[in-house]
């Protein structure tokens, strides 16, 4: 019987009265790809992060190639050869790819920029190794973490939700690297909400729901309906038919918007023209680094356009292109970024807190106190 690489034993893990993750058995065999199902708040993440030495469990065993295993931090995994792609990625914004990179993988800048720039074109993770990473999109930082963690040759590799903001044909690039190093001996523990992909790359599936392990089976034996059905526990309701919708009055509406950032990184817009009214939902398409970051900044505040060229974004009839996002907020606009950590909330910052942040304005008192108990 073949040994598998990874084991887990009984492993629980608590945050003060939330059980994350409950009495969890796992095997993962040498070179497969074994998928993580669950909704969110499954215990997922925990679990990666108990498994890669970010958090240490409460009680159970993990087992490496056959011998117990104590990983004190992520570089202990590491050096034993396990691998992580987060989905919140861990890169300095002020270095460039290749010095981010450089952290992990010691080597002279040249040779790195030279093996990043052939993982890219090999692997569809195309991304210019000199550029600093605060000029990169979410899609691009996410290509430098999955080459940064090809780099260090990881036994198995963990990737939490990588497909997220890959476009289609990156994705399937992706897959054609993960079977290829399935094949070269890398296990990879892959965590996605997309079902079809789960069928279509993994080799087997491990379910979770509320953070206990409820199903172990071969994606490829079943549709994506009835993957679903187990990781929520009940029938997934029908979706509600199409119906054609005329729309309201205007909510938005840009006109002939033209900018050019001060960013030399940034992607220059052009006659940029779209309106949506009441009602509608309006989908904005494109690979990653073409204009959306800078559409997005625009629309929602964080970039002003001068008084002078203000008239091309207009929200509830209003002329908005020179106002910050707290006045768009008062005329009724709300912005969730793509980057929900930093951008969308503040971290160690309490839900509470985080809410006062934006919502101060709207009824609430003057050096008024916070209830945490009721909160």
């Amino acid at each position: 019987m073949t040994v598998p690489l990874l084991s887990l034993r009984g492993i629980s893990k608590s945050y003060g009265q939330i059980h994350a993750n409950r009495d969890i058995d796992l095997d993962v065999a040498p070179r497969s790809i074994h998928a993580i199902l669950g909704e969110n708040g499954a215990g997922k993440s925990t679990l990666m992060k108990l498994i890669y030495g970010v958090e240490q469990p409460d009680a159970g065993t993990v087992i490496w190639k056959g011998e117990p295993l104590a990983l004190a931090s992520p570089a202990d995994a590491r050096r034993k050869g396990i691998g992580m792609v987060f989905q919140h990625f861990s890169l300095f914004e002020t270095l460039t790819v290749v010095e981010n990179i450089r952290l992990v993988v010691p080597a002279s800048k040249s040779d790195l920029a030279q093996r990043i720039r052939a993982l890219g074109r090999a692997f569809g993770l195309e991304v210019d190794p000199l550029a600093h990473v605060h000029a990169l999109s979410v899609g691009e930082r996410q290509r430098v973490e999955i080459i940064r963690c090809l780099m260090t040759e990881p036994q198995l590799l963990i990737l939490d939700e990588p497909t997220s903001v890959l476009p289609p044909q990156s994705v399937d690039k992706l897959f054609e690297t993960l079977r290829r190093l399935r094949d070269g001996g890398v296990s990879i523990l892959f965590i996605s909400h997309k079902l079809e992909e789960i069928r279509a790359v993994c080799d087997h599936a491990t379910i979770l729901r509320g953070g206990r392990v409820t199903g172990n089976v071969d994606p490829r034996d079943h549709d994506a309906h009835d993957l679903a059905r187990m990781m929520i526990g009940r029938d997934m309701p029908q979706p509600m038919p199409a119906v054609a919708h005329s729309g309201g009055d205007k909510r938005l509406e840009i006109v002939g918007l033209d900018h050019r950032p001060d960013d030399p990184f940034a992607v220059p817009l052009s006659d940029v023209n779209l309106t949506v009214r009441g009602g509608e939902i309006l989908g904005i398409a494109g690979i990653s680094g073409n204009g959306q970051s800078e559409l997005a900044a625009l629309i929602s505040g964080e970039t002003v356009l001068p008084r002078e060229k203000s008239d091309r974004i207009f929200m509830m009839g209003k002329d908005v292109g020179a106002l910050d996002a707290a006045a768009r907020r008062r005329l009724g606009f709300a912005f969730v970024p793509e980057e929900r950590l930093g951008r969308g909330a503040v971290p160690e910052m309490s839900l509470v807190l985080n809410s006062l942040l934006t919502a101060h304005p709207f009824g609430l008192l003057k050096r008024g106190l916070v209830d945490t108990a009721r909160a």
